[in-house]
């Protein structure tokens, strides 16, 4: 068994969790998600507890234990996500370099002759407070994380001059240039 898996996940105040065959639902103040469960896994509610075990039957699985964690960790993010959210923060550096959300779009000036339209999906939220920063909000983790990495692999920081966009508080290691000699 999974040591991550083992640990109970505590239903927070406005939650209710379902369980319907092999789908998970869940529904907070911020909105409602489902998650498809692997066969090998059971969920069950009890009281204020949702327990994640291995089935019976799932020792027939290779990875049982890999899955009893992920479960539920997934179970745990759709929880947190239905009362808290989720946020990434990006910035942009370079010259000339920024964005601003107009409708259901993000649109980027990053030194290309044309802006970049970044069309923002359903269920979640950008918003530019400053030309240089943005805020990707919303109650799916996978989905948040997902859309900031397609915002910054439009133009990904690069090493000599650092222009590009990252999140916040991230690395990007220096090179020195080429030497004229």
């Amino acid at each position: 068994m999974s040591r991550v898996g083992k640990k109970p996940i505590p239903i927070l105040k406005g939650v209710k969790i379902g369980v319907n065959g092999d789908t998970v639902l869940v529904e907070g103040p911020k909105g409602k998600l489902s998650q498809q469960v692997h066969p090998a896994i059971k969920v069950e509610v009890k009281g204020e507890q949702v327990i994640v075990t291995p089935h019976e039957s799932g020792e027939l699985f290779k990875n049982v234990g890999a899955l009893h964690g992920l479960t539920r960790s997934l179970i745990n993010n759709m929880v947190l996500g239905v009362t808290s959210g989720y946020q990434k923060e990006l910035e942009i550096q370079g010259v000339g370099f920024r964005a601003q959300v107009s409708g259901k779009k993000l649109v980027l000036q990053l030194g290309f002759s044309h802006p970049v339209e970044f069309p923002i999906p359903e269920g979640i939220v950008i918003e530019a407070p400053k030309p240089t920063q943005l805020f990707i909000k919303g109650i799916d983790k996978h989905k948040v994380g997902q859309v900031a990495a397609e915002i910054r692999d439009i133009f990904p920081p690069e090493p000599y001059k650092g222009k590009g966009i990252r999140y916040v508080g991230e690395y990007v290691r220096k090179k020195v240039g080429k030497a004229v000699g």
